[in-house]
């Protein structure tokens, strides 16, 4: 794995929410924000119904632009990751999977509330696959950015 890789994946394991943008009805722009999972291919997994607003659009466009980042940063320390890549709804075991990754991360869900893991468990998961990722941290310097780029396999 390379260094940016490694530091961006470092980055998202220190941190919960991500803040998905899209482009909504009629055009209007939207956010929302999401827990996420992430594995070892910078995947993010997340929960959200297929009829809100944002979901309706993953749904339509299969396209999302996103950021992570601490809330109440000194200018000096700020850190964060902006993304755009593609989106889809989880079916069947690749869904149980990424639910299992979720779990892991969110281990309350396993302990804590029985209904709200089970209104959990019947939400949609979704996939957002980034094919492009900055990682921001001006501890390193003002302005101080690192970008990866998803390569794609070659057909053969």
């Amino acid at each position: 794995m390379k260094t940016t890789q490694r530091r961006i994946l470092r980055f998202l394991h220190s941190h919960r929410v991500l803040i998905v943008a899209i482009t909504g009805d009629h055009g209007q722009p939207h956010a929302a924000a999401l827990f996420y999972a992430v594995d070892e291919n910078l995947r993010l997994y997340v929960l959200t119904d297929p009829v809100t607003r944002h979901g309706r659009a993953m749904l339509l466009e299969g396209r999302v632009a996103g950021t992570v980042q601490r809330d109440r940063q000194d200018w000096r320390k700020i850190q964060g990751v902006q993304l755009h890549g593609r989106c889809w709804l989880l079916k069947s075991g690749a869904r149980d999977r990424a639910w299992t990754q979720f779990v892991r991360r969110f281990p309350f869900l396993n302990h804590g509330n029985v209904k709200l893991r089970l209104a959990l468990e019947k939400t949609a998961l979704w996939a957002i696959e980034p094919d492009w990722m900055r990682l921001i941290n001006n501890r390193l310097g003002f302005g101080h950015k690192q970008e990866w780029t998803r390569r794609r396999r070659r057909a053969k």
